[in-house]
């Protein structure tokens, strides 16, 4: 659904935008500083946050001057400048009037043009955004000075490096090796070093609180409660100083918006814009499911010592992980001494497991483990479903060095040379009914 990127003229600036979907309202999106309106599409939810869109409405999208594909000027102007190029890009997209979704400091600069330009402003949208980013007396809110030189400083250091910031802007998928590579990358699409100094500079003069009585139009603040880089207290100023504003807030800890539970907050836009929200069904598939445990890990750690025990544990991550990919497994949660992995194949997932009991024994690492096929939902933070329940309680039952799989698997792999030894009828708890389990020879 990527759409075609085409330029525009903003005074003496080339500005670039796309122009996607041909639902009955335009809506421009405008995120912060992190755009490049090609590369943005090629993180998965990020893709499909921007079809979203574009499924209810003739989606807008553009890269900001200095940003992204847009030209990078010497300075990069001033708010008055960067609505000019939002202008611009309408008039090149033949949008008479437009709602206009902000995202971070994108809010502000939407905020502005709808109070400028009310005529050519159908609705304001402002996610996870702000009024002013700086700390002030009357506005505890912001960024302190030691904070605004600790992230300077990290654009010094930090800036396009695997993780930078992961941890910040999009906590749920902090240990996603592709996110980690892929945000990245996203910062070197989106800028340099400097630039982003020179944008984070800007971004600190911000201050648009004496506009927001101004905006006449109809405006919905959106808003993650557990926000780690804008705190919600941000969008809830938002919404009491502008006449009308509805404010949601939705559950969630990342600050980009296309992480985490990103359809939730769609939901409420697509209500705002249309007048009606679609029904969600949760995406379903069958799957063998495999939890693991290190046994003994508390004695352990305590014998060890944090330092080596972190080592170890590292080392663990390690085995996990490079048997999950030998054997098409998919990383779910891989912390602490546990993991939680997906398979499309049953007998993948028994030999899987029976693999990582192997490569951790030379280590000194014993685990137990259990496994579960069934139906699963997808979500963005990992999986849900009875499955899953039922896959954690047979884990739980598994004796140190066993691997402890439910009838399911067992009648499943058939004809997959696989030997099993019965292990009793067991309640597990939460789920209806004997459950008979067994457990893998190859596990003892």
């Amino acid at each position: 659904m990527r759409g075609e990127t085409r330029y525009t003229r903003s005074g003496e600036l080339w500005i670039a935008y796309q122009v996607v979907g041909d639902g009955p309202v335009d809506l421009l999106w405008a995120p912060g500083y992190m755009s490049h309106i090609e590369q943005n599409w090629t993180w998965p939810a990020y893709g499909a946050f921007l079809e979203r869109m574009a499924s209810f409405s003739r989606l807008i999208l553009f890269d900001r001057r200095g940003t992204g594909l847009s030209d990078r000027p010497a300075s990069l102007g001033s708010f008055e400048e960067l609505t000019d190029d939002m202008l611009a890009v309408l008039d090149a997209a033949g949008s008479e009037r437009a709602t206009l979704f902000g995202g971070a400091e994108g809010g502000p600069m939407c905020a502005l043009f709808a109070a400028t330009y009310p005529e050519r402003t159908a609705a304001l949208i402002l996610g996870n955004s702000y009024p002013r980013r700086k700390w002030a007396p009357d506005y505890p809110w912001g960024l302190d000075d030691e904070a605004q030189e600790r992230i300077l400083a990290s654009y010094e250091t930090r800036w396009g490096v695997d993780g930078f910031a992961v941890r910040t802007v999009a906590p749920s998928l902090a240990e996603n090796e592709a996110f980690r590579k892929w945000n990245s990358q996203a910062c070197r699409f989106a800028g340099t070093p400097g630039s982003a100094r020179d944008w984070f500079h800007i971004t600190m003069e911000i201050d648009v609180r004496d506009v927001l009585p101004a905006i006449r139009v109809p405006t919905l603040v959106v808003h993650r409660s557990g926000d780690r880089v804008v705190p919600v207290a941000a969008g809830r100023y938002l919404a009491e100083h502008i006449a009308g504003a509805k404010l949601v807030e939705v559950e969630g800890i990342d600050h980009y918006p296309f992480a985490g539970d990103w359809e939730a907050m769609l939901d409420e836009v697509e209500e705002f814009v249309t007048g009606s929200r679609r029904t969600r069904e949760p995406d379903r598939v069958l799957a063998t499911v495999l939890f693991t445990d290190i046994v003994g890990s508390t004695e352990r750690a305590a014998e060890l010592g944090d330092r080596r025990w972190t080592e170890l544990l590292a080392d663990h991550h390690r085995v996990v992980r490079s048997e999950l990919e030998r054997h098409r497994g998919k990383v779910v949660r891989v912390e602490g001494d546990g993991t939680l992995s997906t398979f499309d194949g049953p007998a993948r997932a028994v030999n899987c497991a029976a693999a990582i009991r192997r490569a951790l024994s030379p280590l000194g690492l014993e685990i137990r483990a259990g496994l579960h096929t069934g139906e699963i939902e997808l979500a963005e933070s990992g999986v849900e479903g009875i499955a899953v329940h039922i896959g954690a309680r047979v884990a739980a039952l598994a004796p140190p060095g066993e691997v402890l799989v439910s009838s399911t698997v067992k009648d499943l792999v058939v004809g997959s040379g696989l030997a099993f030894a019965e292990r009793g009828r067991h309640e597990l708890k939460g789920v209806p009914g004997e459950w008979q389990l067994y457990a893998v020879a190859d596990s003892g």
